[in-house]
């Protein structure tokens, strides 16, 4: 069968009719495209034909009649924020955009802002393209905001064709993540077509090609917002065909001089900063906000502690107890709280891990059970409360490329397993959510040096508890020997360190431990306070350690000092541990007293 179709395309700065042939369903003798691509153009070149504006006039006449339909890809509209909006709870953050106005078409316009799964990359995103994107109204969405306030509000808003692409989504109906580029490529591309007809010629076949094309032609710039822009790093993280095609295909996008010409903004966002080649970032005229330096962002990644104690009050929530269970990432001057599990308690008043498993992990426990300089003990001492130094800077930005320990630990930073100190380059568990998702997911994967250790440590908990001294001592001396540096044994930092993941079992039972805790005429080294759930058949603890000394001085020195009157304010039940050290004979005593109120 003959088939012939009429297409109007834009050649040599004239409008001139390319007649095409199609001799067989399967593909286009001249232009040798594929059937169903052809279909498409067909069905493009007629939907124009018969229902759009043929011209950029025509075009702009239709848009302020409201009658520009929306696309996946491209201008894609305000509906999925609106969603957000219509939720239960929706938290303000649109705060955010009063940036993205004030760097728009700037040396600063290209963005990457990484945070964890469930901390609302998809929702910054969808907002973003409500409020830039053309072909909607979203005047009445913004105007109570925060943005709406804004001098210049309505300076940006719906002024701009948005390409939006989710790359997750991208997955599925691409046929796999080989498949990725060329499916984003191709249906984003004929929805341009949809806009610009008489502008892309069909000989187009690179996306930047076309945004130079039509900016060429109309002067028009775009806003590219890529959501999940990192799920090809993360889960075809060992195919280096397919990530050498993407990063070409982000650097065809973004980089270079042409790019600053149709990009009026780009925002990337994702789990893991932009990827690393060498000591070079891939885009390195981007400007990266992440969960080891997040600056501006700091406010807009996750729940704000005001935020948070906000809603505590609207729902009646118990905001200490949600502190401790959901707060603890450290950004900039602000205390960040996971968002979703945040929205869950508001909703449903339960205190548990809302923390969803995360494929990623699956890479990260092989890792830990190599033991890159001390790894293992650097999680043990985190759990049990403590932190580790580290270097973030070292790592790659992927999922393979791993060489030290702490190349391991700032990938479980970006991942949200750990939270990082920017002014002591420390990394620690930062809440009860997380200590107890981090030790689960050790124990499904069978960690066999934590399981031991646990169990020891749930030893030495109750022969403190059993006040059994002996049995203190030689645990607190076994786990001194096994797990201090000869350099640092000798001291009473050490020994700090390793009280503390000794008693990594009191976790489950007890607040994070209390080091330095100002009570009475000075500081205790450690306070253990029970959870309230758990207050009536466990005491609180106050821990006194003497390097060179005996424990009954340690003792002495709780009482002396009055150590426990600060903590009968919580609970009346207290033991007083005091735990000594002799250099000398390198033997460890204990004394355990009950506290008696005089």
């Amino acid at each position: 069968m003959f088939l012939s179709h009429i297409l109007p395309i834009y050649i040599n700065n004239h409008i001139s009719l390319h007649i095409y042939s199609i001799q067989n369903i399967y593909s286009c003798v001249r232009c040798r495209i594929s059937f169903p691509y052809f279909i498409d153009i067909l069905n493009i070149a007629f939907y124009n034909k018969t229902r759009k504006p043929r011209s950029i006039h025509d075009k702009k006449n239709a848009e302020q009649k409201g009658v520009i339909s929306m696309g996946r890809f491209v201008n894609s509209g305000n509906s999925a924020f609106q969603v957000a909006l219509n939720s239960e709870i929706y938290v303000d953050k649109t705060g955010l955009l009063a940036y993205t106005n004030k760097v728009m078409d700037t040396t600063a316009k290209f963005i990457c802002n990484s945070r964890p799964r469930r901390f609302g990359k998809s929702i910054t995103a969808d907002m973003l393209t409500a409020y830039y994107c053309k072909g909607c109204n979203s005047e009445e969405m913004f105007s109570s905001l925060e943005i709406g306030q804004a001098p210049d509000f309505t300076k940006y808003l719906n002024q701009y064709d948005v390409i939006h692409l989710d790359i997750q989504w991208c997955m599925e109906p691409a046929g796999g993540p080989e498949n990725v580029v060329s499916y984003i490529t191709e249906k984003t591309i004929l929805e341009l077509r949809n806009y610009y007809p008489e502008i892309l010629p069909v000989s187009i076949n690179s996306l930047p090609e076309a945004l130079s094309c039509i900016n060429t032609a109309t002067g028009q710039k775009f806003v590219v917002i890529i959501d999940e822009w990192d799920v090809l790093i993360r889960d075809a993280s060992t195919d280096l065909a397919v990530q050498e095609e993407y990063i070409n295909f982000l650097r065809g996008m973004f980089k270079g001089s042409e790019p600053t010409k149709y990009i009026q903004l780009a925002y990337l966002t994702g789990i893991l900063p932009i990827k690393k080649i060498k000591t070079q970032s891939a885009l390195n005229n981007f400007t990266e906000f992440t969960m080891t330096d997040a600056r501006i962002f700091s406010k807009y990644i996750g729940f704000t502690e005001e935020e948070v104690r906000m809603l505590c009050e609207k729902y009646h929530r118990d905001f200490s107890k949600t502190k401790h269970w959901y707060d603890g990432y450290l950004l900039e001057q602000y205390q960040v709280y996971n968002p979703k599990a945040v929205v869950e308690l508001m909703i449903w008043n339960k205190f548990q891990s809302y923390w969803s498993d995360t494929g990623t992990y699956e890479a990260i426990v092989p890792l830990i059970n190599m033991d890159f300089d001390g790894l293992k003990t650097a999680i043990i001492e985190m759990l049990s409360g403590n932190s580790a130094e580290i270097d973030p800077t070292t790592f790659q930005n992927d999922m393979v490329n791993f060489t030290c320990r702490d190349d391991v630990l700032t990938c479980l930073i970006h991942l949200g397993y750990l939270g990082y100190d920017q002014d002591t380059h420390s990394a620690f568990v930062p809440n009860e959510e997380i200590r107890q998702e981090l030790a689960k997911a050790v124990k499904r994967k069978k960690w066999n040096e934590f399981l031991t250790f646990q169990q020891e440590s749930s030893e030495l908990l109750d022969a403190t508890l059993d006040m059994d001294t002996d049995t203190v001592a030689r645990a607190i001396e076994k786990i001194h020997n096994e797990y201090a540096s000869a350099i640092q044994y000798n001291n009473e930092n050490s020994l700090s360190s390793i009280l503390s993941i000794g008693y990594l079992s009191t976790m489950r039972y007890y607040f994070k431990p209390i080091r330095e805790f100002p009570a009475g005429r000075g500081f205790a080294d450690f306070v253990y306070l029970p959870k309230p759930e758990y207050s009536r058949d466990y005491p609180a603890l106050v821990v006194e350690l003497k390097w060179n000394q005996n424990a009954q001085t340690a003792i002495r020195q709780i009482k002396n000092r009055q150590y426990p009157e600060a903590v009968a304010n919580y609970t009346d039940n207290i033991l007083l541990v005091g735990i000594s050290y002799d250099k000398k004979h390198k033997t460890h005593n204990c004394v355990i007293e009950k506290y008696s109120e005089k």
